[in-house]
């Protein structure tokens, strides 16, 4: 059986950025035999003319985020999108798995071991947590990245590396 993977990201507020960045970095997961949960594309059922939409999105998506087997979070900005850093929040305080994604150059830190605020890497093992961390699309393949061998069923979770 495939594992879940919930894909936080702002891309699906820009038709742009939801036709042009998101489909390269679905595909990549979906080669890997993960079964992507994008929440732009699992919520285009609610209605949002209707009173009340805000407040079912942001419940599908925490149900998305807590039945997941992992999250591949795009962290891109400075500071990243509000709506990502709390589904990876929640995700780290599940355990779940965590990937991070990052092909923004610019630093946007308080220290100077990550390129992000400390916090965002508390869900990752303390050494090597450049494994779990992708720059590139094409890094999201790499069998010696952490994610190949997670959808594998190789390692079950981040939380297996952390104390």
């Amino acid at each position: 059986m495939a594992k879940t993977l919930y894909l936080a990201n702002p891309y699906g507020f820009s038709a742009q950025q939801r036709s042009l960045l998101l489909p390269p970095i679905v595909e990549a997961l979906e080669a890997l035999g993960i079964e992507v949960w994008e929440p732009f594309g699992r919520n285009n059922q609610i209605d949002l003319s209707q009173a009340g939409w805000a407040y079912q999105v942001a419940q599908a998506d925490l149900r998305d985020v807590k039945t997941c087997d992992g999250i591949f979070a795009i962290v891109n900005g400075t500071p990243p999108d509000e709506g990502v850093m709390v589904e990876l929040g929640v995700a780290i305080a599940l355990n779940k798995a965590i990937f991070l994604f990052r092909d923004d150059f610019r630093r946007c830190t308080d220290s100077e071991q990550y390129p992000l605020n400390l916090m965002i890497f508390a869900g990752l093992p303390e050494h090597e947590w450049q494994d779990f961390f992708y720059t590139s699309v094409a890094d999201i393949s790499r069998p010696s990245k952490a994610l190949f061998p997670w959808a594998q069923g190789d390692i079950a979770s981040t939380s297996s590396f952390r104390p």
